[in-house]
């Protein structure tokens, strides 16, 4: 018996895996555990089914997890043969317990080479420890989506892969090393979308790097969702349930969710036209800005014609009909604190509902590594391998940032306080400095960086706002904004609590 051990949800490739197995496939699993499950019971699970071979795909996230899986079913089961893969293996021979543990490793991708290894290792014979992956035709692997399940179809965000590959050489991704965008057969691909709908499937996460690369495909994908959208009874296209709609108890969603990964600086107007068909909010684009210093791009090898990124999200950002998730990474070669602040506030003032405050990590494979000497760059040895200290970043000026970020997800990027946030920033012409003033009260305070009880993020919000000179009737208003958009009186502080009950709501909260 064959087993594939997730400690991850049931993404595609977990999921490809078993699909491209052959007649082995109804000999196989996926069993999936997640990080926080101890150690002997996901082993002593694994063992209930007296698997032959188990699999693990190893990220930078869950590779300390798997191995001392691997290591406890090894000495517990010295006969069932062990594989591994994934871009935490496939770079470099010495920085894993794996390489003494497995009995094969698959570097690259596994999609061909792994049934060829799993036959191998059943009937007996000898394989290699290392050996390259295969690098298969799209066109010709079985599509992974009819092995969801139903609770996954229902439950979950649902990944799906169109094409692979980066025409983009930036050095901080692994995305970089394989240039050459390939495609799965579009036809094939839709159909199988198709199915996923039929049996209930909203959400649909591609991973695809650069979606809108190819304007023809992007636009025959668009227009596959548009005609499959649920409708109402005058034929218009259902919208998304609010979030104080589906905490209300409302049915679940019926309209589709649509994220796609965008290069920002490509959005011509037949994709424009495209998605200004769709309900607003039903779709999000995650655009890698990363940095508006066209130095650090220079250095990174990252081409991006930052005006027409600018005008892009200017369009998304006036257009109300798409949710824009955009990234920037702390600590890229030459960029300072001084440029980061820069480019936070040019990204700022564009509007994107989410900016994703990152952290630079060598990841194994990547250009990247050509920097750390010139700049001085010491990154954590340990996964996730983030920047802890450079020329241009101090340790503690990075343990700043990195703070930063994390509180940044928390207060601003979680959405329940839009009006609070709104009024720390509107009075300041760097709105960057001012988060970084509160993020600095916010350790001072409390040195603490996760674990804030709703409530406890209340009552730092409003202390903060009335410390540094707001006038309290505005404080409380805006909090008191917050706690009506949330639709939901949970955690709401005692000092809120009379306004709150006084407004008129269009439905009663929890």
């Amino acid at each position: 018996m064959y087993i594939e051990c997730a400690l991850e949800p049931c993404e595609s490739r977990a999921a490809l895996s078993r699909a491209n197995l052959g007649g082995l496939r109804e000999r196989s699993v996926i069993r999936e555990f997640v990080i926080a499950d101890q150690v002997p019971h996901i082993v002593e699970r694994l063992l209930a089914d007296d698997p032959r071979v188990v699999t693990f795909g190893v990220y930078i996230w869950n590779i300390r997890e798997s191995e001392r899986v691997a290591a406890m079913l090894r000495a517990l089961r010295p006969d069932v043969k062990i594989i591994c893969g994934g871009p935490e293996l496939s770079f470099g021979t010495d920085h894993s317990a794996f390489d003494t543990i497995a009995d094969c490793i698959i570097t690259g991708e596994g999609d061909i080479t792994y049934r060829k290894i799993c036959e191998k290792l059943l009937a007996g014979d000898q394989v290699p420890k290392r050996i390259q992956g295969e690098k298969p035709d799209l066109k010709t692997l079985k599509l992974p989506y009819d092995e969801y399940s139903d609770e996954d179809v229902l439950r979950r965000i649902i990944y799906v892969e169109a094409s692979r590959g980066c025409p983009f050489t930036c050095e901080f991704c692994l995305s970089s090393i394989d240039e050459k965008v390939r495609s799965f057969d579009l036809g094939e691909f839709l159909s199988a979308m198709d199915r996923l709908i039929q049996r209930g499937c909203r959400t649909f996460k591609f991973v695809d790097r650069t979606f809108n690369l190819k304007p023809s495909s992007c636009a025959r994908i668009l227009n596959f969702f548009y005609d499959s959208w649920p409708r109402n009874e005058d034929g218009s296209l259902i919208a998304p349930l609010s979030t104080r709609q589906m905490d209300g108890g409302e049915a679940r969603n019926e309209a589709f969710f649509l994220h796609f990964e965008m290069v920002p600086d490509r959005l011509p107007e037949t994709i424009k036209e495209l998605i200004e068909r769709f309900p607003a909010g039903s779709i999000q684009f995650e655009v890698g800005i990363q940095s508006f210093t066209p130095e650090v791009g220079e250095l990174i090898s990252r081409r991006m014609d930052l005006d027409k990124t600018a005008e892009n999200l200017t369009y998304l950002r006036e257009g109300h009909l798409v949710h824009v998730h955009a990234d920037l990474i702390v600590g890229l070669s030459g960029e300072t604190p001084e440029s980061f602040i820069t480019s936070y506030d040019a990204l700022y003032r564009l509007g994107p509902d989410e900016i994703q405050v990152g952290i630079l990590k060598l990841l194994k494979g990547t250009p990247l590594i050509r920097h750390q000497e010139r700049f001085g760059m010491v990154f954590n040895p340990e996964p996730p391998y983030d920047l802890l200290a450079s020329k241009l970043f101090p340790f503690d000026e990075m343990q700043r940032f990195k703070r930063f970020a994390r509180y940044h997800e928390l207060f601003v990027n979680s959405g329940r306080f839009g009006p609070a946030i709104e009024l720390l920033t509107s009075s300041d012409t760097s709105p960057c400095r001012t988060l970084l003033g509160f993020s600095d009260w916010l350790w001072e305070s409390t040195h603490q960086e996760h674990q804030f009880a709703l409530r406890r993020q209340y009552d730092l919000l409003i202390d903060y706002l009335l410390e540094i000179g707001i006038d309290e009737d505005r404080v409380l208003n805006a909090l008191t904004e917050c706690v009506l958009m949330s639709g939901n009186k949970r955690g709401m502080p005692d000092r809120l609590r009379t306004r709150v009950e006084s407004r008129m709501y269009a439905k009663p909260l929890a």
